[in-house]
């Protein structure tokens, strides 16, 4: 895991330590998780004739960058696989030049379609973005590959509940500064091999897709995914992109991330903390 950069910020501390006491005003550091924006940009087109799009521009931790933008185009169908591109790299910000870093640009292979009118559907980059229920889940339909969601798959419950504890050590950043989401991957005998943190929960996934996408193993349908957080329909919607068959999260699912899952056969875990958890979809590979 690439560790994310922290910031060390000077802050006042105040304390009441019991109720009635005087309160105290005490000054110290504090540290911080970054937070960048990061523009992700693709090159099309025939080699006679290049353009560039502009797709995205996210708030995010430094690192991964490269693995980020990447997974984000896997996740969202642009992508279809590893050799669908021929380069990433950073072009940098000619209005910031101390900040070479914050726009990557994605080469597409010259065969590789790309229709930038196109996008308008994608991004469920909140819960207020206007798509919901029935429509989003026909729209994530277009662009994912139908799988079977027959398979032999059987989690024990002991190895499910393992999973936070064994995230919780390798949250290094998580530990310093208490502000990032994390994605990790497991197989499916409960080890852990991949861990991304991120300030933003889509950003943590799509820099772990990512990682898969590189490597060349994707689809993911013999591993499980951990959320330190909430269950949300766009991390549903990734996942199914993935071909993750199992998805846990440490809080809450929504109801339409209940309602992707069940569409894609996948197994939808919830409040898993405190060795428990609730099964809301796909509870057949869980063996209690």
């Amino acid at each position: 895991m690439h560790k994310a950069p922290v910031a060390e910020y000077p802050v006042a501390k105040i304390t009441q330590p019991e109720k009635g006491e005087q309160i105290h005003n005490m000054k110290a550091n504090d540290l911080l998780a970054v937070e960048q924006p990061l523009e992700i940009r693709i090159g099309y087109g025939s080699i006679e004739e290049r353009q560039q799009s502009a797709v995205s521009v996210t708030m995010c931790t430094p690192g991964n960058d490269f693995e980020l933008s990447a997974g984000f185009l896997f996740t969202e169908g642009i992508l279809k696989k590893k050799e669908d591109m021929v380069s990433c790299r950073y072009v940098g910000d000619v209005n910031s030049p101390g900040n070479k870093n914050n726009i990557v640009l994605v080469e597409l292979q010259p065969g590789v379609e790309f229709d930038p009118k196109k996008l308008q559907r994608h991004f469920y980059t909140s819960s207020s973005c206007g798509v919901c229920g029935k429509s989003s889940i026909d729209a994530v339909w277009n662009v994912i590959e139908k799988r079977d969601a027959a398979d032999a798959i059987r989690i024990p419950a002991s190895i499910i509940i393992s999973l936070p504890e064994l995230l919780k050590k390798r949250q290094e950043v998580f530990g310093q500064t208490g502000g990032l989401h994390a994605s990790a991957l497991f197989d499916i005998h409960g080890r852990l091999l991949y861990v991304h943190e991120d300030v933003g929960r889509h950003n943590a996934l799509d820099k772990l897709v990512g990682v898969a996408l590189s490597a060349g193993e994707l689809p993911l349908d013999q591993h499980l995914l951990l959320l330190s957080g909430r269950a949300s329909f766009e991390l549903v919607q990734k996942a199914a992109m993935a071909g993750i068959r199992i998805v846990c999260a440490v809080g809450a699912p929504s109801s339409l991330a209940v309602d992707m899952a069940r569409e894609f056969g996948i197994t939808l875990i919830g409040f898993l903390r405190d060795q428990r958890f609730n099964i809301y979809t796909g509870g057949e590979r869980v063996e209690v």
